[in-house]
């Protein structure tokens, strides 16, 4: 392989594979480029360089011995600092838990990704305890957009955008509450996956608002998100919210294609408010998929206002010692979200449950007329960094609260997405958003832009 840094992880699995390259030189070449090149961008707080060689190094004897070798044997991948790694504090992003004891093993997903070949060097920056839309940590400094490094990456998984879209590992995994997958990837131009809720196990990783984590995977291309997703299928009695289902792999159904599937464009809420980089986007890959039916998921605004109650009142008991013990040590914002969710009534909670389930069945009456659903994933492209404000339809909004407008009320209720990226001057990302269990659906559709050429992930001019 003549550039270790942009090959594909599949690429590289095979390399290894086959004897081109070996799993260390791999290694040793993503290390070099996250040392010469992560001081421009943020991406990482702790890099594992020792165990990832030796890690390598298994694998390059295995290879030696004539032992089989996993999908993603000699892939270098990273994730977000809440999930554990052995060794480690496990931070997500504050300055309270860097004081932990370090992990003692790493987390269900690190060691499913291992166990398929793949090497781990390193934990990413990350919006503190999750709460964010932005990248920029209030403790270790804003992880920076590789298309343009005074922009923002997006969050809270803005380490793991950064380091797949800079070239620093073809593959990261990030958690997505909100959005938290899906606004780095639109930022950063990256294809994410958020599967249904309860599909990958969260066993060993700090969590946010219980009903509304997702983990998932964020890479450069659908067969590397789909192959890593793989990878990581499979229950886990360790995670009460991970349903007891049997892994149902999609690498081997991505050239399907899109003969028979019905796919319309999310109106009213989802047309609302868009910038025209944002308009555009949805437009194209539109046009390719020729969708000409448009549906309306019903009640989407006041959705992403439960989710707004839900994420708020849960994220606040999860932390309410911490605030009670060390307020001081919070970003301000976070710490005054997770206040303001303290003080909301119980009733109000209730109500917003309740809604919740409404929707949910709301929302799957619809998809019993389709099989995916195209909307946009941020309302624009990347930010500035330490832009507070935007203008959208000539309100002035806040960044911070608003990036995840389209994203919040399709996590809500737990449907699996992709999110594929549009390229420009700068890129940003749609939304394929499927029934629940359907990620083969999202990811064929995603796999058929990709072919046409209107879904890619750019290489960031200079990089």
């Amino acid at each position: 392989m003549q550039d270790l840094a942009w090959g594909g992880a599949t690429e590289i699995a095979a390399a290894v594979a086959a004897g081109t390259v070996s799993a260390r030189a791999v290694t040793d070449a993503a290390l070099d480029r996250i040392a010469a090149r992560d001081g421009a961008l943020g991406a990482f707080t702790d890099v594992t360089a020792e165990r990832a060689r030796a890690r390598a190094a298994s694998v390059d004897t295995d290879r030696a011995a004539g032992r089989a070798l996993g999908p993603l044997a000699g892939v270098p991948f990273a994730v977000k600092n809440l999930f554990d790694v052995a060794g480690l504090p496990t931070r997500a992003g504050s300055a309270i838990n860097r004081t932990r004891a370090p992990a003692r093993r790493d987390s269900v997903l690190v060691e499913r990704l291992e166990r398929a070949g793949a090497v781990l060097v390193g934990a990413l920056n990350m919006g503190e305890y999750a709460y964010d839309f932005t990248g920029e940590n209030w403790h270790d400094g804003p992880s920076r957009n590789p298309h343009d490094t005074t922009r923002m990456s997006g969050g809270s998984s803005g380490g793991s955008g950064a380091a797949v879209a800079g070239g620093l590992v073809p593959l990261a995994l990030g958690s997505d509450t909100n959005g938290s997958i899906r606004v780095p990837a639109s930022l950063c131009g990256l294809f994410g996956l958020k599967p249904t809720f309860g599909r990958l196990p969260r066993s060993g990783s700090f969590p946010f608002v219980a009903s509304l984590d997702h983990l998932g995977p964020l890479a450069r291309n659908v067969a590397d998100l789909a192959c890593a997703y793989d990878a990581m299928q499979g229950p886990d009695a360790s995670d009460p919210g991970c349903a007891a289902r049997a892994a149902e792999p999609v690498a081997g159904r991505l050239g399907a294609g899109i003969g028979g599937l019905r796919v319309a464009r999310a109106g009213g809420y989802f047309r609302m408010g868009l910038t025209g980089e944002a308009e555009a986007a949805v437009a194209a890959v539109c046009a390719a998929l020729d969708v000409a039916r448009e549906v309306e998921l019903p009640e989407a605004a006041r959705a992403r206002a439960a989710a707004y109650l839900i994420t708020a009142t849960e994220g606040a008991a999860l932390h309410l010692g911490r605030l009670q013990r060390q307020a001081a040590a919070f970003d301000p914002d976070v710490r005054d979200r997770l206040i303001a969710g303290a003080m909301v009534p119980a009733a109000v909670v209730a109500q917003a449950q309740k809604f919740r389930r409404w929707y949910r069945d709301a929302v799957l009456a619809v998809f019993a007329g389709v099989d995916a659903v195209i909307a946009p994933a941020t309302p624009c492209a990347a930010p500035l960094l330490g832009q507070k404000t935007f203008l959208l339809d000539g309100v002035e909004l806040p960044v911070r609260a608003n990036m995840g407008l389209y994203t919040q009320p399709i996590s809500f209720i737990g449907l699996p997405v992709v999110a594929v990226p549009v390229a420009g001057a700068l890129p940003i990302g749609v939304q394929v958003i499927a029934s629940p269990w359907r990620e083969d659906v999202a990811l064929r559709i995603a796999a058929h832009l990709e072919a046409m050429g209107v879904a890619r992930a750019q290489r960031p001019e200079g990089w």
